[in-house]
């Protein structure tokens, strides 16, 4: 597309930010609730768009939104004049872990920051956030970039300056680089002629951009001259890529209820299928949100079709489901059927940027008319739900008359076939949740702007994610079942490890040791990792993918969380078979936890590790035996 003219190479994309709150707009958009999770998609994702070629960029590409942005517009507040209040330790131990890895592991190009006042400050004025951390802690080799006209967002909505030269000024002195929208253009001249800002801080922001060109290829010529100056339109929307847009529908449907089990779906017992609901038709809707061109649509409908007979119904005009107008075509379509396809959820008009939920139920009478025609249904009524955002389903969890229940995001142009496919069995379903679906009445004790990850039992206030809500779930992170059984079985793993201390001054440090905890910057973290070996058997009858996630649960203390994802691992297994697993603990990197300071410490005592039903425990002990005097 750049090649032919018709488009640029840098992407503000990926969007990393903690999926906190279940009603964020733009959760959609992100890998989850998990920090582990989050930051190992954008340190791939980041890899994926620039490529392996060292300083040079195949494409630049963007982590947003920095940091601690996850509220659009909830009830009053909107992202343009939030405050987000966040402590040290949640910043370090949650918000800011995706982004550090874009940087650390992912050597991204470019990392934005976001509308919201962090502690007080706008993130794209705070020199801490941006020149102290993503540029000096971090070692960023790239530019900073505003969200769209941030910088006229904290001058005129949010009153940080007195006047705009002033606005312009303490951007670009706090490392902001580059401005999407046109006020530093409008403004930054006049700061300099005023003294508010040299022409040397000028020249460093356009060293940090022009670089990133230069890394492109921008000023080597014609494209033709480069490494990816063959590619053409012909590149596009090749049959490979249309299979690997297929592909990642299949692997993204997750299979959250399975009775009987009715899944999957014959296609000698069930010839006519009944497919009803507001999605099952749709094309645009499963491509969310920030999606290109599709190259063509397979609806739920079209998918299903190449199976069986269909018999369909939209039983609501729209998501909103306003009214039951067209319930009964959809009731008299299941009575007729072999099985029931219910395709409903959300679209771009419940959830999307700038529009949080106000809720977490099924919009409308969509709850009514999943329960009128399940009623009805000859067959076994499957309900799949199509969202970015989970959605309290108790009411279809716990009736007995709904066989299943499929989650399948927005599966992109080819949803429609990955999610019949999944249906009849073609695919083996494996996907996990990468967010805690919970109940409406979560919503009540948890308001969008108290940014706090750990509950506050004295307030009511539940703590957020499963990290650090112990409440009541429809459905918990990580969830998702398979049309295969899997067992695993633990072949080797230590059971006490030695954590050595790094110098004399360690022990004579006061600070050394806190609630039984030793300072990472004090332990030798060159140890070799800790190997878990992990043997999964197949214990049903259809090969499949499975996700081994492996969680710890370090020893009680007062800012530890109840469980973390330490590390993931897919692994395919065929029925019948075995395979092993390895995973690498690294003792200061995956035990340590984060105090009220802000500050890394390695717990000692028993950690408890467990990978679905099985547990495992280690014991970690400081030791004094390399320590020598200086």
């Amino acid at each position: 597309m750049y090649n032919g003219g018709m488009a640029g190479l840098t992407y503000w994309s990926p969007n990393v930010n903690i999926f906190r709150d279940p009603r964020w707009g733009r959760g959609q958009e992100t890998p989850g609730e998990d920090p582990a999770v989050a930051a190992k998609y954008a340190a791939a994702y980041v890899r994926g768009l620039q490529g392996n070629a060292g300083e040079r960029l195949k494409v630049a590409a963007c982590c947003k939104h920095y940091t601690a942005y996850d509220l659009d517009h909830w009830g009053s507040i909107d992202r343009f004049h939030f405050n987000a209040r966040v402590s040290k330790q949640d910043l370090e131990d949650t918000y800011d872990i995706p982004f550090k890895a874009c940087v650390v592991e992912g050597n991204v190009a470019s990392v934005m920051c976001s509308y919201n006042q962090v502690n007080g400050k706008p993130t794209c004025a705070d020199p801490h956030l941006l020149r102290d951390t993503i540029r000096g802690d971090w070692k960023l080799n790239g530019y900073i970039v505003s969200d769209c006209d941030s910088v006229g967002v904290f001058y005129d909505e949010q009153h940080y300056t007195a006047t705009p030269e002033e606005a312009a000024a303490v951007a670009i002195k706090a490392g902001l680089d580059l401005d999407c929208g046109p006020f530093l253009a409008i403004h930054t001249e006049a700061a300099i002629r005023g003294g508010k800002l040299t022409e040397a801080d000028v020249n460093g922001a356009l060293m940090n951009t022009i670089s990133v060109q230069m890394r492109l290829g921008m000023f080597d010529g014609e494209p033709s001259a480069h490494p990816y100056g063959n590619l053409g339109p012909r590149d596009v929307c090749t049959p490979a890529h249309q299979q690997l847009a297929l592909e990642a529908a299949r692997q993204g449907i997750v299979l959250l209820q399975n009775r009987g089990p009715a899944l999957p779906l014959s296609t000698s017992r069930h010839r006519t299928i009944a497919v009803i609901g507001p999605n099952s038709d749709v094309t645009e809707t499963m491509i969310g949100n920030y999606a290109g061109v599709a190259c063509g649509y397979t609806t739920p409908l079209q998918g299903i079709g190449r199976y069986a007979r269909t018999i369909h119904q939209a039983g609501c005009s729209d998501v909103a489901c306003r009214d039951d107008q067209q319930f009964g075509a959809a009731v008299a379509a299941a009575r007729q059927a072999d099985a029931t396809v219910l395709v409903m959820g959300l679209d771009q008009s419940i959830e999307a940027e700038f529009r949080d939920r106000v809720d977490i139920l099924l919009p409308g009478r969509q709850q009514e008319l999943v329960s009128k025609v399940a009623m009805a249904s000859r067959g076994p009524t499957v309900l799949v739900l199509m969202s970015g955002g989970p959605i309290d389903v108790s009411f279809a969890k716990n009736d007995p008359r709904i066989a299943a229940i499929i989650w399948v995001g927005y599966p992109g142009q080819a949803g429609g076939a990955a999610i019949a496919d999944v249906l009849f069995g073609r695919t083996n379903p494996g996907g996990k949740l990468p967010v805690t679906w919970y109940p409406q009445s979560y919503l009540r004790k948890a308001p969008m702007t108290n940014m706090a990850m750990r509950a506050i039992p004295s307030r009511g206030y539940p703590g957020r994610t499963y990290r650090f809500y112990n409440g009541p779930v429809v459905f918990p992170f990580g969830h998702g079942l398979s049309y295969s059984s899997f067992a695993h079985s633990l072949a080797q793993a230590p059971t006490t490890v030695s954590v050595s201390l790094a110098s004399l001054q360690t022990i004579k440090n006061s600070t050394m040791v806190s609630s039984g905890a030793i300072r990472v910057s004090h332990a030798n973290c060159n140890t070799q990792a800790l190997g878990f070996h992990i043997d999964v058997k197949n214990t049903g009858t259809m090969d499949g993918s499975h996700t081994l996630l492996l969680f710890s649960t370090p020893p009680p203390g007062t800012w530890s969380p109840n469980k973390r994802l330490l590390a993931f691992e897919k692994v395919h297994v065929a029925a019948g078979s075995q395979e092993r697993v390895r995973f690498d603990v690294h003792v200061c990197k995956h035990l340590s936890v984060v105090d009220h300071f802000g500050i890394h410490r390695i717990p000692m005592g028993e950690h408890h590790f467990h990978i679905g039903d099985l547990k495992h425990s280690i014991s970690l002990q400081a030791t004094l035996e390399e320590i020598k005097s200086k």
